[in-house]
């Protein structure tokens, strides 16, 4: 039997990435949440591009909350290592 994270009807590979960020952020864990920024990135920009490309998808608002959120974790890590 499926879990409900199986059953969901992902439509992108990047839908399971930003899935994992935020996961990675919930568990303050900088490193990992920005390799996985990364591969969001590459996700989002694959086979995109040359003379007559044409952007036809729509961005998910949870892209821009999981970036957000990466960049206040990452003020905040700096923050800590700026008292010690």
């Amino acid at each position: 039997m499926p879990t409900d994270s199986q059953s969901r009807d992902y439509q992108r590979l990047s839908d399971l990435v930003i899935q994992s960020m935020a996961f990675a952020i919930r568990q303050k864990d900088v490193a990992i949440a920005e390799i996985l920024s990364r591969a969001l990135e590459m996700s989002l920009t694959r086979n995109a591009g040359g003379r007559n490309f044409i952007e036809r998808r729509t961005l998910s608002p949870d892209i821009d909350t999981v970036l957000e959120d990466l960049a206040e974790l990452k003020r905040a890590a700096k923050g800590q290592s700026d008292k010690l």
